[in-house]
């Protein structure tokens, strides 16, 4: 049986931050030996959520946190990103159709949700206790 290695940290929701959240990805991803292509994918998932949060959910930006929780076992990666801003499911079946629509209309935006949702094998979203939380499966 593999062990799962588990690690937690908090940023405030703000653009710098992100070469912060990065480095704690890339070291997690090396401390656990989760393989390249899946830290690589699970940058790319949390960059997405990330940019969305500063940009869209605090409007630039907040010192409202966000947590971001890495869980690897057998070269996959368990993660569950959580954020103040306001209710937003951005795998909801219906924005997911609206984007492919302005996707396919060559439309800036939207783009990055649908590339993170492909990158990850399972996504579930809940609204809780005043926070966004989005759990992804990458492998």
């Amino acid at each position: 049986m593999n062990a799962v290695t588990t690690r937690t940290a908090m940023f405030p929701s703000r653009l710098h931050e992100w070469s912060r959240a990065r480095g704690f990805i890339e070291e997690f991803c090396n401390a656990a030996g989760v393989p390249r292509p899946a830290c690589l994918r699970a940058n790319l998932v949390v960059e997405e959520l990330f940019m969305n949060t500063v940009k869209h959910g605090h409007a630039g930006g907040s010192d409202l946190p966000v947590w971001i929780t890495l869980a690897a076992q057998a070269g996959r990666i368990g993660l569950t990103y959580e954020d103040f801003a306001p209710p937003f499911n951005p795998f909801a079946r219906e924005r997911r159709e609206m984007l492919e629509a302005l996707a396919q209309q060559r439309r800036e935006g939207g783009l990055g949700v649908i590339l993170a949702q492909g990158l990850a094998g399972e996504v579930e979203y809940a609204y809780v206790f005043g926070r966004n939380r989005i759990r992804l499966a990458i492998g």
